[in-house]
């Protein structure tokens, strides 16, 4: 199916389900939405990165620090966590509950819920969405000292709660 047909579920800012629309609808208009992002760190606490493909309709080319999407229309956080560790990673691994994110920006507007969960790969990376992936130290990514690459803005506010917290893997 055609990414931008997805039909997505709609929330308000304190998070309730108030409809559903096509996913280009959602973009365009910039509703509040619901994401799972799904954190994924080997044996020596490294994350998994991402780099996106150029064709993604939000934050093209960026890394991002978790696998994970759209809630779709009568889908839970976790069976969209699911999902999306298995599209975009091709992998399964038992989730982790960390927290629920709220972010907004001018194009984003997002409530998320945050999952965690270790596997050493190797990973299937989904060609439509993914360009690269590698593990690397939360330090140096919340560092910053890349200036030639772009995070996405919500994973990095996510990525700066844990950095500070005991992850319960």
């Amino acid at each position: 199916m055609n990414s931008s047909l997805e039909r997505v579920q709609i929330v308000d800012e304190n998070n309730r389900e108030i409809g559903e629309c096509p996913r280009h609808e959602m973009r365009a208009e910039n509703l509040i939405h619901r994401a799972s992002y799904v954190l994924v760190f080997n044996a020596c606490n490294e994350l998994f990165v991402q780099k996106r493909t150029r064709t993604k309709d939000i934050y093209p080319g960026y890394y991002d620090i978790a696998a994970g999407g759209v809630v779709l229309a009568g889908e839970s956080y976790e069976d969209s966590a699911g999902r999306e560790l298995f599209e975009e990673l091709g992998v399964e691994a038992e989730l982790t509950f960390l927290f629920d994110h709220y972010y907004a920006d001018d194009n984003n507007k997002v409530w998320g819920r945050v999952f965690a969960c270790r596997h050493e790969g190797p990973f299937v990376l989904q060609k439509e969405e993914i360009e690269s992936g590698s593990f690397q130290s939360i330090e140096s990514i919340v560092a910053l000292e890349h200036p030639d690459k772009k995070y996405t803005p919500d994973g990095l506010e996510i990525l700066r709660k844990i950095a500070v917290t005991e992850l319960p893997l």
